[in-house]
């Protein structure tokens, strides 16, 4: 898609499974399960869409996916299928993961760091984008060197302390232009350090939303995750957010929904609110 003077491309990564209750926390089975069928575990389908945009002098993709680091356990425990790949993806399009200069990680849980490092021929793990930036919230860095029992599960050193060593890891604290016309914006809900992503060019805006919107499902101010720390903060964070993107018309990207990565969220008589896929 051309987005003003930038050119914005979806990158689908590794699909997975996670805990349907998890994923929507208070609602009700009844409701979710109408969206996103669940399997004999109780796991629905999830999809990592990860952003490449490109401007003029730099690549930037924003998200890595799950990577391919995982042991056959893990792979049944989430059901990855990665037929389709970050690499891959890229590759597609043109773009080598050497030709990516800045990579724009939302926080470091392993379904969106996870593709940030690789193993290399000497089984070391090593960054997959040997010659980009990996950018992270001073915040969430410091939160995932010494997480707390509630969330460590969800971290793992191996996706990103190989880019820290590397010299790769740029720490940011609170709203940074990271490359023309892309800013990482802190998010508070989720967690306390995760930071989505907009991107703006020519009066259009587009908003990365990560995991304080992780699919169309999500678009209901009320319907959050059991996996979100902050549940009070989300809700307020969604509610401003999305009154933004309604009246500004922003190209919204759900980084977890199978079948709407992205689209422009309306709003209907009697203020409930829809998704339209984009214009070509």
């Amino acid at each position: 898609m051309r987005f003003g003077n930038l050119r914005l491309d979806l990158v689908r990564g590794p699909g997975f499974r996670l805990d349907g209750g998890a994923m929507f926390g208070v609602v009700p089975k009844v409701l979710w399960e109408r969206q996103f069928p669940a399997d004999e575990r109780n796991r629905i389908r999830l999809a990592t869409n990860c952003l490449l945009v490109r401007g003029s002098g730099f690549t930037a993709l924003i998200e890595s996916g799950l990577g391919e680091k995982w042991d056959p356990k893990d792979r049944d425990r989430f059901a990855i299928d990665d037929r389709t790949t970050v690499v891959a993806g890229l590759q597609d399009l043109g773009v080598r993961p050497e030709d990516v200069d800045a990579l724009v990680l939302s926080h470091l849980h392993f379904d969106h760091a996870g593709g940030a490092t690789r193993l290399g021929a000497d089984g070391r793990t090593v960054p997959a984008f040997q010659n980009a930036t990996v950018y992270v919230q001073a915040e969430e860095l410091a939160h995932a060197r010494s997480p707390n029992e509630r969330d460590r599960a969800s971290y793992r050193p191996d996706d990103w302390e190989p880019c820290a060593s590397a010299g790769k890891l740029e720490v940011v604290t609170g709203e940074v232009e990271v490359r023309p016309g892309v800013t990482v914006v802190p998010v508070r809900g989720h967690n306390a350090g995760m930071q989505a992503i907009r991107v703006e060019s020519e009066g259009h805006v587009a908003f990365y939303f990560a995991d304080a919107l992780p699919t169309t499902a999500h678009v209901p101010i009320p319907w959050i995750m059991a996996y979100d720390l902050y549940p009070v903060d989300l809700v307020e964070n969604k509610r401003r957010l999305l009154a933004s993107a309604v009246s500004e018309r922003w190209l919204c990207v759900f980084e977890h929904d199978p079948g709407i990565p992205w689209g422009r969220i309306v709003e209907e008589d009697g203020g409930a609110r829809r998704v339209e896929p984009p214009s070509p």
